[in-house]
Order: structure tokens, then C-alpha cells, then sequence
């Protein structure tokens, strides 16, 4: 690549992260070819503050069972929920491969993929993530019980986003 290609090249790349961030955008990823073998593949992410978010919607949430001393048997067991509260670090916690949209059902009017409480198989479609006009089955990463569904259906997510939760 001579010097002139690669000042394009980086002019290129400072263009994308400027749409990136002037579109709010999450993640762009774009290859260009120049010839037959000399091509150039750049992906730019950025990481948002969504993560924050759920900790400041959980801080109150905690707090808030705390000022009632008279219902001290459903605090007690409030508690143990707070503490697990987030599935993220669920050691059978489902995450989104992708940023897309999450449905639940192949097709709308079908029954969903699984309920709460249904037994699955290691490889069975939990849901789909649709990403650029894609469908992507996800598919359980280990057979059990389906504890519980962190999304509903036409939902957006994130990369990492936990999905589903299988013990």
C-alpha cells in the first residue's frame, strides 16, 4: 500500500467514526476493494452507556424495600432477588451475539420458540436476532430448564445483551 493509499485509507476510517458518532450508531463495518487481492476491512464500535443505565434503575429499586420495616418478611426475601438481580452475570445467562432485534416466535401468530419453565436440548433455536434483514437463530448454548426470558418480543439489543436465562 503506498503512502497516498494509506492517508485515504485513514482519511476513510476518520469519516466512519465521525458517522458513527454523528448517527449515534453503535458499530459500522465496511470493506472496500481497490483490486483484485488489495482490499480494506474496517469495523468501528464504540461502546455506549447503556450498561449504566439498569445500575441506575437498580440502585432505587434496592433502596426502596429498605424505609418498610412493617413487611419484613417480603424484604428478607426481596433481598436474595436484589442481589441476582443482574442477569448479565447469570452463570446460565443466554447474551446476544449481535445488535439487532430480538423475536420470539419464527414467524408472527406461531408459538413462541420457549416459555418459562420449558426443558431444552444443547442446539435448540431459543429466538431469533434479526441484524441487516438476517434472521439468526440463537441457539442454547447447553440443555436445562428456561429460568427466565429478559426480553420480549421485537425488542432491540445490544452485543452482550443476556436474552435468556437456562439452568
Amino acid at each position: 500500500m503506498t503512502n497516498k493509499s494509506h492517508e485515504a485509507d485513514v482519511a476513510f476510517i476518520k469519516a466512519l467514526a465521525e458517522l458513527l458518532r454523528e448517527n449515534d450508531l453503535t458499530e459500522l463495518q465496511v470493506k472496500r476493494d481497490y483490486g483484485d487481492d488489495d482490499s480494506l476491512n474496517v469495523r468501528v464500535s464504540r461502546q455506549t452507556a447503556m450498561a449504566a443505565a439498569p445500575v441506575q434503575v437498580q440502585v432505587p429499586a434496592a433502596a426502596a424495600p429498605a424505609p418498610v420495616a412493617a413487611a419484613a418478611a417480603p424484604a428478607s426475601a426481596a433481598a436474595p432477588a436484589a442481589a441476582n438481580d443482574d442477569p448479565a452475570s447469570h452463570p446460565g445467562a443466554v447474551t446476544s451475539p449481535m445488535v439487532g432485534t430480538v423475536y420470539l416466535q419464527p414467524e408472527p401468530g406461531s408459538p413462541s420458540f420457549i416459555s418459562v419453565g420449558q426443558q431444552v436440548s444443547e442446539g435448540d433455536t431459543l429466538l431469533i436476532v434479526e441484524a441487516m434483514k438476517t434472521m439468526n437463530h440463537i441457539p442454547a448454548p447447553k440443555s436445562g430448564t428456561v429460568k427466565r426470558i429478559l426480553v420480549e418480543d421485537g425488542a432491540a439489543v445490544e452485543f452482550g445483551s443476556p436474552l435468556v436465562i437456562i439452568e
